[in-house]
């Protein structure tokens, strides 16, 4: 499997908007300075987090983005299913419509299906078990040690 930009940048502005962040918003300037993105590119990535409820937005003058829960509750699954859908390797072990025949012509009798569904779950498994405070306090350790 591999992340689109999508994942990766928005993954990054996701840490970012955690590190920087708190009760008050960030604003996408900040965010897109700091994480060498386009702010326009940013604004459509956090829309996405925002339908999937993981940030809140916060209009005015001092108005920006924050996070909609502490970061102990996200995990970076959450994070890259709302940017990137399902991270499944193949649409036949895909959460979404696990009925779909991925080109084989029956899912329920393929073998190799066995392999893609290890996969998915693995990389489920795996994203799942990083929470974003795990990488917050790297973060921290990471600019501690540049210091």
């Amino acid at each position: 499997m591999k992340l689109s930009t999508k994942g990766r940048y928005g993954l990054r502005a996701f840490v970012d908007l955690a590190v920087y962040g708190g009760k008050e918003p960030i604003s996408l300037t900040g965010i897109a300075k700091r994480q060498d993105i386009s702010p326009a590119y940013l604004e459509q990535l956090m829309g996405k987090l925002k339908r999937a409820n993981l940030v809140e937005s916060v209009r005015g003058a001092n108005g920006g983005y924050r996070l909609a829960r502490t970061t102990d509750e996200i995990s970076v699954g959450d994070v890259l299913r709302a940017l990137e859908g399902d991270l499944g390797p193949a649409e036949c072990v895909s959460d979404i419509d696990s009925s779909y025949a991925c080109g084989c012509g029956d899912s329920d009798s393929c073998v190799s299906r066995l392999v893609w569904k290890r996969i998915h779950d693995s990389i489920n498994d795996a994203v799942d078990s990083i929470k974003i405070q795990e990488l917050v306090e790297e973060n921290k350790k990471l600019t501690s040690q540049a210091t």
